[in-house]
């Protein structure tokens, strides 16, 4: 089998922040001034063994401090260009957190800009096509989301839909009907994560309450046989994260991962890396490590690969460049 980093795929759930490796995260505090609670290298990746979600968020969230300005958002998003470009990405949906900024006196502009200058040339650098999505925190209010909706839209900030993130247990979708009722109203597409550590009802309420067009995760719907067939009548995309999943203890080990219950229950699965500078692995490092624990042959790699460049808000015409680069890897691949 050819090196799936040569497989050409999308990557639909990622979060940029998620991509601040180490070293950059030291690199940025020296050019920021900033004091961490770590000093060197080592001391900073002993922080990366989680018991949950939460106890990753307290780590996310404090290594952000090293995000200051303009230049700090883009070199970061850069950077993970570059490494998603070794991966074989060739379309990237790009998620961030305003209000994690704002939260930290990093104004709007600052963020959405160094962003956003970053991805307007990702096409012609890294020959990855990508779009912005602004992903609201579920622990905090949707007043807040709703008042950093309205700005990013008064700002004409260049993100083409919202998503929803952060801990999800005890934050139902139900919290952000008006949000979502808003951003579908300015023309913006819909995600949210659900069915991650939150029950399958979550992910029932995210499709009739939110009318997200995607799940982020959605590992727990295997638990209702109800749902489990809607998603695979509606062909309803869910962005799995495996390597994310594995190091939050959202299951116990890869074995255990309902992946291939999913696949053979005709559920639209797609695979990314989440946060891959936290969990251990990129894009086609996800597809190795389930490749090599399940034993999947091409037609199923091919799968996942076509499923996260259809399920993706890439044009017409990228899409059918993208399904045709793939085709042509099978070739070679046969």
């Amino acid at each position: 089998m050819r090196s799936l980093s040569t497989l050409p795929k999308a990557e639909l759930h990622l979060h940029i922040e998620g991509t601040l490796e180490p070293e950059l995260i030291l690199e940025l505090a020296t050019r920021n001034h900033i004091t961490l609670p770590y000093a060197t290298l080592a001391q900073l990746r002993a922080q990366y063994e989680f018991t949950d979600l939460q106890s990753f968020l307290n780590l996310y969230y404090e290594n952000m401090a090293v995000l200051v300005t303009e230049d700090d958002f883009a070199d970061m998003t850069r950077a993970y260009l570059t490494r998603a470009r070794e991966a074989g990405v060739r379309h990237a949906e790009i998620m961030f957190d305003p209000q994690a900024h704002l939260a930290r006196g990093v104004s709007l502009a600052t963020s959405v800009n160094g962003i956003a200058g970053a991805l307007a040339s990702s096409e012609s650098d890294f020959g990855i096509s990508t779009v912005l999505i602004a992903a609201f925190l579920r622990d905090e209010s949707q007043d807040s989301a709703l008042s950093v909706l309205a700005d990013l839209l008064e700002m004409k900030a260049p993100i083409i839909g919202i998503g929803l993130d952060s801990a999800e247990v005890g934050n139902p979708p139900s919290k952000f009907v008006k949000l979502f009722e808003n951003a579908r109203a300015a023309g913006l597409r819909l995600v949210a994560h659900a069915g991650e550590e939150g029950p399958p009802s979550y992910v029932w309420d995210t499709l009739d309450l939110l009318g997200a067009e995607r799940i982020d995760h959605g590992i727990r719907s295997v638990e209702d046989s109800l749902l489990v067939k809607r998603l695979a009548r509606e062909q309803v995309p869910l962005t799995v994260c495996p390597l994310s999943n594995v190091r939050l203890r959202a299951v116990d080990s890869l074995a255990a991962h309902p992946l291939p219950q999913m696949l053979a229950s005709g559920l639209n699965v797609c695979l990314n890396s989440d946060d891959p500078a936290y969990f251990g692995g990129y894009a086609e490092q996800n597809f190795e490590v389930v490749a090599t624990e399940f034993a999947f042959d091409t037609d199923t790699l091919e799968r996942l690969a076509a499923n996260s460049i259809t399920s993706s808000f890439a044009t017409v015409e990228r899409k059918a460049q993208l399904l045709g680069e793939l085709a042509a890897w099978r070739e070679q691949a046969s």
